[in-house]
């Protein structure tokens, strides 16, 4: 009975009803954007490192997980870990800052080759003139790229020779002695890749490589990719809970709002109830369950709306964001949702529990 009255409430006034649901829709739909975003860009620098094909990470003193240093090394570095105990392959390579986090990629394509197993085209060829540039499939979708498209990267112009499948090293690959003569950055490199002789013995490479190049940032990649984490990205988990509780206030305002107003229509309606016996708690459990109600379908519109979110970034900005679904934290922004509206409803709630039965049948 209380179940059907508060049903035929929230639909005796529909339109008030859609834009809470939708407002608490927006509030979920922007926390599971977010993370998504975090999750999504973590997961898309973790699948990239993989595709490098490397057994372990060198990089230079003083340089962060996510680092966008350009070429802090020197290339006569490649040659020396090259001749370590069980080594079998190192190659360097450079990154230099675009635009926002786009970086472009210079590597020895012959020693990455032999490294991953090379590239995937999906059109065109290697690069095999100095201004020629290999994209990935995001970053030319994003910039309606082909080959022989011209692009301007770095103050000069580039013929895109091939488009590369995504998810190997980076977006904007040349070859790295292209890249140090364009970056005024000779013989110089940001990391090196190193592949040992038999992963067992990556560990012992490691120690090794650690105790004679000391401050190095040294990782097996296993180790990196974990590194790659939310917890691990300075600022990143204390930006979510900022957009998390920005997103708790606008809910709890809407929810307020709409409730607010409810009780102040719905004043007569709340005497007669209060006039045939009905109890303050009786009049509570109505307006919590239509909040209750509220927040849940408005959070189902919300999940329903990161997948749009995650449609249009994934569309028309591949190359610059990425997002994923997270489904984890569906029940975590359905719980935020629900307590921001149940906050929004206290104060409404209480003062129709306190309102005096024979002052509401008089109200007009």
């Amino acid at each position: 009975m209380v179940n059907k009255l508060v049903i035929e409430n929230l639909k005796f006034r529909p339109v008030r009803t859609a834009l809470s649901i939708l407002a608490v829709g927006i509030e979920v739909t922007l926390m599971l954007t977010i993370v998504g975003l975090s999750y999504g860009m973590l997961a898309d620098s973790q699948q990239r490192a993989k595709g490098v094909g490397a057994d372990i990470i060198i990089r230079p003193p003083g340089s962060s997980v996510l680092s966008l240093t350009s070429a802090p090394l020197s290339e006569k570095y490649v040659a020396w870990v090259q001749r370590q105990p069980h080594v079998k392959m190192a190659v360097g390579s450079m990154n230099h800052p675009v635009s926002g986090l786009t970086t472009i990629t210079g590597i020895d394509l012959d020693g990455f080759n032999r490294m991953s197993g090379g590239f995937r085209y999906i059109e065109g060829r290697p690069p095999m003139e100095p201004d020629e540039i290999l994209v990935d499939r995001y970053y030319a979708r994003q910039n309606n790229l082909r080959p022989n498209s011209k692009v301007n990267l770095l103050n000069r112009e580039w013929r895109i020779s091939g488009i590369i499948e995504e998810g190997r090293l980076a977006r904007l690959v040349v070859p790295l002695k292209v890249l140090q003569q364009a970056t005024s950055n000779t013989d110089r490199i940001s990391q090196i890749y190193v592949t040992v002789d038999d992963p067992a013995n990556t560990d012992a490479v490691i120690k090794d490589l650690k105790s004679k190049l000391e401050g190095f940032q040294i990782y097996s990649m296993p180790e990196l990719l974990s590194l790659l984490s939310v917890d691990n990205v300075p600022g990143l988990r204390a930006f979510i809970y900022v957009i998390i509780g920005l997103s708790v206030v606008v809910g709890f305002l809407v929810v307020f709002l709409s409730m607010y107003t409810s009780v102040l229509e719905r004043t007569r309606e709340i005497g007669v109830l209060k006039a045939l016996g009905a109890t303050p708690g009786f009049v509570l459990s109505i307006l919590f369950r239509e909040t209750v109600l509220l927040a849940i379908l408005g959070s189902l519109l919300g999940i329903v709306f990161s997948y749009g979110t995650r449609w249009l970034v994934m569309t028309f900005v591949p190359a610059s964001l990425s997002q994923l679904i997270v489904p984890g934290w569906w029940p975590i922004a359905t719980a935020i949702a629900l307590a921001g509206a149940l906050l929004g409803t206290a104060y409404p709630g209480w003062r129709a529990a306190r309102q005096d039965a024979i002052e509401a049948l008089a109200y007009e």
